[in-house]
């Protein structure tokens, strides 16, 4: 397995499959959506091993501690030698609740709901 002494924090969330893409654990970066101790990190941060991580993902906010240091990605199964998810429980209800809400998705572009998908959408609501 590779690891390397001094990687970056982007690269780390991406290799260990926390981001899709390396862009998009860079952007979550600069967005400062990353932190350690609190403090939002750059893309460019170097990271050790036993530090922790928290990743805001609304509604919630992940915990990882790093296990060791990865630069390329490896199968999924492989990662869990490199991160470990230390989420509170309490964190992880939330989408739990989110999802029990009842909130119906619409398709971008479909405009606000007639009166009469206002109310089937009141009565699949009132089904749960």
């Amino acid at each position: 397995m590779q690891s390397e002494e001094n990687l970056r924090i982007d690269k780390w969330l991406w290799a260990v499959r926390i981001f899709k893409t390396r862009s998009i654990a860079t952007n979550a970066c600069k967005k400062q959506r990353v932190l350690i101790n609190n403090i939002a990190v750059k893309p460019s941060r170097i990271i050790r091993i036993n530090e922790i991580i928290n990743v805001k993902q609304p509604p919630i906010i992940r915990t990882y501690k790093v296990k060791g240091l990865l630069a390329k990605r490896l199968a999924a199964r492989l990662v869990v030698n490199f991160v470990e998810d230390i989420t509170p429980e309490e964190e992880l209800q939330k989408t739990v609740i989110i999802k029990d809400t009842g909130f119906i998705k619409r398709n971008k572009g479909m405009g606000r709901p007639t009166k009469k998908e206002r109310r089937v959408i009141d009565k699949l609501k009132s089904m749960k």
